[in-house]
């Protein structure tokens, strides 16, 4: 059976509010959470980005569900950094965390100072940073000082019991097929049906292993313009072209590159007022799928997730 998680987008909501909201999550029914982990939001109009790692603590001590987060080692994160942060969260919290890792976008990763790099470079990255993070949280000591991050003589101390599951994220087909080499499952982002099976597909072919877990951006409005309204208002950005996606540096860069329009939003965000509706189609895209998280962009998450009670997940589960 699929679980159904909840999507706690940091960008769009102050960290308190967003506590309140996967409290309520679980209240609804939701049977797991996850987050993003910006140190900006996409849009000015967004407005938000707490620091996830804190804001996890709190959210796995206040509710029963279990987390993850999508994290990118290697520029604005030191890899033993983020070893250290699984530990702790894993160790106080078991069977409860996991990390999905990406190469990440220059809006996060360019304070550091240091040039971001072309995507094979910011891919090998990972992949150094990935076995880093793993030997440290086996137990190694890890020296590794001439690599594209260095490391000298270091130690994780508190360790979980239990293996924690480092996942790959994925936007292209390409990129699931590469993370199945190394990676203990899947999370991508929903698109078209069609795009978003081909990661899935790509990924098993190439033998990827473990769960896979799909991220879906909803927009559930009292109307069908309200869905569309808050769909252009909050996610916005989600049209700027593909190939500039990881590149801008800055909130106003995918202001100024948005192509926003009702038709390039549809490709990346499932809006309607239905909840019926919406529940049918996120489970085409979720086909296959092991975990689906829902991300409201709107800005009421409260209404949302009361209808998510009422209406949306009953009938997701009905169909899934």
């Amino acid at each position: 059976m699929t679980v159904i998680g909840y999507h706690a987008s940091h960008e769009q909501h102050a960290p308190s509010e967003l506590l309140e909201a996967v409290q309520l999550a679980e209240r609804a029914g939701f049977e797991a959470a996850m987050c993003s982990d910006h140190l900006a939001p996409w849009t000015r109009r967004q407005g938000e980005s707490g620091f996830a790692w804190s804001w996890l603590g709190a959210a796995l001590a206040t509710t029963s569900l279990s987390f993850g987060i999508v994290n990118a080692p290697g520029q604005r994160y030191h890899p033993v950094i983020v070893a250290q942060a699984i530990a702790t969260l894993a160790e106080m919290f078991p069977n409860r965390f996991w990390a999905s890792l990406g190469s990440g976008e220059a809006l996060n990763e360019h304070v550091t100072g240091d040039p971001w790099p072309e995507k094979p470079a910011r891919q090998r990255r990972l992949r150094e940073c990935v076995d880093v993070i793993r030997r440290l949280l086996d137990g190694e000591q890890v020296h590794e000082p001439a690599g594209l991050v260095s490391v000298h003589r270091a130690r994780i101390w508190s360790r979980p019991e239990e293996r924690v599951p480092l996942l790959g994220a994925a936007a292209s087909a390409d990129t699931a097929e590469w993370v199945a080499g190394w990676a203990d499952g899947l999370i991508t982002v929903a698109s078209t049906p069609e795009e978003t099976q081909a990661v899935l597909e790509r990924y098993r072919a190439a033998g990827g292993a473990g769960s896979a877990r799909l991220q879906v951006h909803v927009s559930l409005g009292e109307t069908a313009e309200q869905a569309v309204r808050e769909a252009a208002d909050q996610w916005a950005h989600s049209t700027v072209p593909g190939e500039l996606m990881w590149e801008l540096p800055e909130p106003e860069d995918y202001e100024a590159a948005a192509r926003v329009s009702e038709e390039a939003l549809g490709r990346e965000v499932v809006i309607s007022h239905s909840a019926v509706d919406l529940a049918e189609r996120v489970a085409e895209l979720a086909a296959g799928f092991d975990h689906v998280y829902l991300h409201h962009v709107g800005p009421d998450q409260q209404t949302f997730l009361r209808r998510c009670e009422a209406e949306l997940l009953p009938e997701l589960r009905r169909i899934l």
